[in-house]
C-alpha cells in the first residue's frame, strides 16, 4: 500500500472517529496535536474529563490486532504527548482517559469500535 493511500485512510478514519465522538457527547478540542516528535490524534472532552484518543484506521483484511498496534511502546509515547499537552494547555490536574477508536473499512461497510479507557499510563 502506498503512503498516499495510507494517509487518506488515516484522514478518513480520523474524520469518522471525530463524528463518532461528537455523537457520543464529546467536544473535539484538538486534532493531530504535536509537540516535537510526539503526536495526539484527537483530544476531546466530555462530562467525564479529557480524552486522548488514538485512532486506528485500517482496511480489511486486518493482519494485526489493536493490541499489536497500540502496544506498550505506543502507549508510552501517547502518554508522554498527553503530559506535554496538559502542561502546555495548563490543564494539569484534569481527569484524563486514554481511548482508542478503531475504524475498519471493509468494502462498502465501515465498522467503528470504541474502546474507552483503553489503558492507564504508568509514570515511573
Amino acid at each position: 500500500m502506498n503512503v498516499l493511500k495510507t494517509s487518506k485512510i488515516g484522514q478518513n478514519g480520523e474524520e469518522i472517529a471525530c463524528d463518532f465522538l461528537l455523537s457520543r457527547g464529546h467536544q473535539i478540542l484538538d486534532r493531530n496535536w504535536r509537540s516535537g516528535h510526539l503526536e495526539l490524534d484527537i483530544v476531546s472532552e466530555d462530562q467525564e474529563g479529557l480524552h486522548f484518543v488514538e485512532v486506528k484506521a485500517r482496511t480489511a483484511p486486518v493482519t494485526s490486532t489493536l493490541t499489536d498496534q497500540v502496544n506498550p511502546i505506543k502507549q508510552k509515547r501517547i502518554s508522554a504527548a498527553a503530559l506535554q499537552y496538559l502542561n502546555k494547555k495548563h490543564l494539569v490536574g484534569q481527569e484524563v482517559f486514554f481511548d482508542i477508536v478503531s475504524v475498519l473499512f471493509d468494502g462498502q461497510e465501515t465498522v467503528v469500535r470504541y474502546f474507552p479507557h483503553a489503558w492507564i499510563p504508568m509514570y515511573v
